[in-house]
């Protein structure tokens, strides 16, 4: 039996967490005018932003799910959609500061996601039951 990392397992319910309280406060947020002409800054049309947002919460859920299953699959779509999200961010917004302090949890979340203990994990080896990460 594999013992998953505890920074796998903080990180995993992180997101299922966080994405779970995005589905609820982005349906609050889905017709708020402040909202809305914030996003209209963006040369993104907002059909766009809403599809990404929506993709972004699928994938940050299932991340969260696939890594506690321990699914290689799992941190490459979290580190696959944090790139392009992060680019598009990058290229698209009118206030790029906003983006500092995501691209910061990226930098860490993804720190922990590839040390060792967690490649391992993600391997398919198996680890020896004394281990602790």
């Amino acid at each position: 039996m594999k013992i998953r990392p505890l920074s796998i397992t903080i990180i995993s319910w992180f997101f299922i967490i966080t994405g779970l309280i995005s589905v609820v406060s982005g349906s609050l947020l889905y017709d708020n005018p402040e909202s809305v002409k914030l996003m209209e800054l963006s040369v993104l049309p907002l059909a766009v932003q809403y599809a990404m947002m929506v993709i972004g919460l699928i994938i940050t859920i299932a991340a969260g799910v696939l890594m506690l299953k321990a699914k290689r699959i799992g941190r490459t779509a979290y580190v696959g959609w944090s790139v392009i999200s992060l680019l598009t961010g990058l290229i698209t917004s009118p206030a790029k500061t906003m983006l500092v302090p995501s691209i910061i949890i990226f930098v860490i979340v993804a720190f922990f996601l590839f040390r060792p203990k967690a490649n391992e994990y993600f391997s398919g080896a198996k680890e020896d039951l004394s281990s602790n990460a």
